[in-house]
């Protein structure tokens, strides 16, 4: 599991470029994983909706732009990350750490998490938090990448463990902070694994969706 120092660290020397190195890194398909992640949002109709891990208020700001009748609050325990979200226009900020949120029980619609739970120091302690939030029948959403398990693994473990971290340094001036990025992916739970994962954390109806083969996916369940 990821080291919350190490996390905090790496992400508050990054802040200033991420969004930049995000959009370059994934040759701006985060961008339509996002509008996926939008489009399944509206179908819930939530009155609100807890971004957690918001960093720089990416996915935040594309719900808030589409569907702008919900009230987004979105939480990081980054500061630094945060203060660019602001920046950008997302009002409804929030710095905590996800796995102990100082939000009521029961007070969200939906809750969503982009590339973020991956970060975390112990995941099914942060699902049964975010459960915790949600009122009976809301919806979590958990957009991260993973790996594809097809012809395209090789070449995507040659790009994600040599290739990258390079680009990442060029971009932000910091290839230390993306150091620990491959074998992260690697080794956070996928398809199947994932499903069960949200099962042991109270969550119901579980759902898995593939992206671009499989090298990120976007899960669903209810609380």
């Amino acid at each position: 599991m990821p080291d919350p120092a190490y996390v905090h660290a790496a992400f508050s020397s990054i802040a200033e470029r991420y969004v930049t190195a995000n959009h370059i890194l994934s040759m701006g398909v985060d961008i339509l994983w996002r509008a996926r992640v939008v489009e399944m949002v509206a179908e819930w109709k939530p009155a609100n909706l807890l971004d957690i891990a918001t960093g720089t208020g990416d996915l935040a700001l594309a719900i808030k732009k589409a569907l702008p009748e919900i009230e987004v609050l979105g939480t990081d325990f980054c500061r630094p990350m945060l203060d660019v979200a602001v920046r950008r226009g997302l009002e409804n900020v929030l710095e905590a750490d996800a796995m102990n949120l100082p939000l009521e029980d029961a007070s969200y619609d939906a809750a969503t998490v982009a590339f973020g739970l991956r970060n975390m120091a112990d995941y099914e302690k942060a699902l049964r938090e975010f459960r915790r939030v949600l009122r009976p029948g809301g919806h979590l959403l958990v957009l991260d990448f993973s790996m594809p398990e097809n012809m395209f693994a090789a070449p995507y473990r040659l790009y994600l463990h040599h290739v990258l971290p390079r680009i990442a340094g060029w971009v932000t001036g910091n290839s230390g902070a993306y150091d620990y990025l491959g074998d992260s992916i690697e080794a956070f739970p996928r398809g199947a694994a994932f499903l069960d994962l949200l099962r042991r954390a109270g969550f119901s109806t579980p759902t898995c969706l593939p992206l671009c083969m499989g090298i990120a996916s976007i899960y669903t369940a209810e609380a």
